[in-house]
């Protein structure tokens, strides 16, 4: 089976799981990996010990003509997705984003719009979507046998990393969101969004300060105002969906909270859903329980708890396998595509909107195709 040739832009945190991924897997061929920073190359190259015809550079400008590149990875800001993904998909390039596919709602839709006419394949990076666990959870729901959904509740915290790009709300609602949509089967059709600063105060917090041309790898990316409220970049938000169903779920994000958690919870009139990832040896598991009315009074029963047995890969290696499929079967991803990410993209901006305006309730509207 021939290979399909891969150029990895952004050797960053995430983008060293990327080249990763890709390398061991036996229908890609890495062609290139850019990064800004020369160090940053050279460790890449000596810890993944590359052949000597991968291509190291520092801006996408160098090679983005290689005859050899037939997808883009883009593991770069949120802010320069927009300009590298339209010329990446206008270079007739497959590409794969990390969230989210970009910051604006009508820039999403016009390259899902413009992958659709190239017939090339726009995936987003979304890989909770791609666990283990949140396979199964989508199972769980289905089956009915929580009973009937009541409602949901996640929390996302942790001592950092603080964004300079984007809030809390835009670095990490994504994933929660991502998760109940497709546990669901629904769309939010209602969001309300309130948040704190505390560290970065708009008027310390300049556009015009952040290294663009430098993370951009060269490409002039085109800046707007940061998904932020009037004071600045929030660093706890709350989150509240309303859903058609009236199912409501209900996030807890922050950067600045040392107890980190990563644990989504639905629950249902004969038990919970839990899905933690804090608890390694079982991170999904069922607390099983409902009421029985005795009189005035209500009698829990029914209590135990179900550890759910889960295959066993990694999430970001499946990402990367449902792309190369995607590529070599020119279909879009069912789970992730270009159009995932831009609703998600556009309920993350109805939430900001409710953010910025203090918290009003904020209706989704039915995203144009």
């Amino acid at each position: 089976m021939k290979q399909t040739g891969v150029a990895i832009l952004g050797a960053g945190r995430w983008g060293k799981h990327l080249i990763r991924n890709f390398l061991t897997h036996p229908d890609a061929c890495l062609v290139a990996v850019v990064d800004p920073y020369p160090e940053t190359l050279a460790a890449i190259k000596d810890k993944y010990n590359l052949a000597p015809e991968v291509r190291l550079a520092t801006d996408w400008e160098s090679i983005r003509d290689l005859p050899t590149i037939e997808a883009v990875v883009i593991a770069t800001p949120a802010v320069t997705h927009y300009t590298l993904i339209k010329d990446a998909l206008q270079q007739g390039k497959h590409v794969l984003a990390e969230k989210p596919l970009t910051l604006d709602v009508a820039e999403c839709l016009e390259l899902c719009h413009l992958a659709q006419e190239k017939q090339l394949q726009l995936m987003v990076d979304h890989t909770y979507l791609f666990h283990p666990a949140v396979k199964r959870a989508q199972e769980v729901v289905n089956s009915e046998c929580l009973g009937d959904l009541r409602y949901g509740y996640a929390a996302r915290t942790n001592l950092g990393p603080v964004r300079q790009d984007v809030d809390s709300l835009w670095d990490l609602a994504i994933h929660d969101i991502a998760i109940f949509n497709y546990c669901l089967g629904q769309l939010p059709v209602q969001v309300q969004a309130t948040g704190k600063v505390w560290l970065q105060f708009q008027k310390e917090f300049q556009v015009s300060n952040l290294p663009v041309t430098t993370n951009n790898l060269g490409q002039k990316a085109t800046l707007r105002e940061q998904p932020s409220t009037p004071q600045g970049l929030a660093d706890l938000v709350q989150v509240t969906l309303t859903y058609p169903t009236g199912f409501q779920a209900f996030i807890h994000l922050c950067w600045l909270n040392p107890d980190k958690q990563r644990r989504l919870g639905i629950v249902g009139t004969q038990g919970t859903l839990i899905f933690d990832e804090m608890v390694a040896q079982a991170p999904l598991t069922i607390q099983h329980g409902y009421f029985e009315q005795n009189g005035e009074y209500f009698i829990p029963g029914g209590q135990h708890r179900e550890v759910l047995d889960l295959e066993s890969f990694e999430p970001l290696y499946s990402v990367c396998d449902r792309f190369l499929n995607s590529v070599r079967l020119s279909q879009p991803s069912s789970i992730s595509s270009g159009w995932v990410g831009a609703q998600l993209v556009h309920i993350l901006s109805c939430l900001s909107q409710s953010l910025h305006q203090g918290g009003v309730p904020v209706t989704v509207p039915q995203l144009p195709k």
